[in-house]
């Protein structure tokens, strides 16, 4: 399994904003066939930092995912509520 961790800084001004137009997003992704999880999650220390935490079955799925119309339509709208500053970062999970 893949997972994903996309942090994103999101304008003080811009954060319910930013919460409305990221639901789509959350929900298409999470009901796709290769999703374990996809969630919308804000940080303890920051109120402005936002993390979508997500896990896929394998490489075909998060290829399947970025070309979903509710990724391709969603994230574009997203840069406009983001600060500087945000990350992707791919892991695959360590087995003992």
């Amino acid at each position: 399994m893949i997972k994903i961790v996309a942090k994103m800084p999101v304008k003080p001004e811009c954060v319910e904003e930013f919460k409305k137009a990221v639901k789509p997003l959350v929900e298409g992704s999470a009901a796709e066939a290769g999703n374990v999880y996809y969630t919308l999650n804000v940080s303890i220390s920051d109120p402005n930092l936002f993390a979508i935490m997500e896990c896929w079955k394998d490489q075909a799925a998060i290829d399947f995912h970025n070309a979903a119309p509710h990724f391709t339509s969603v994230l574009p709208e997203l840069r406009k509520f983001m600060a500087e500053g945000s990350s992707v970062e791919l892991y695959n999970e360590v087995e003992f």
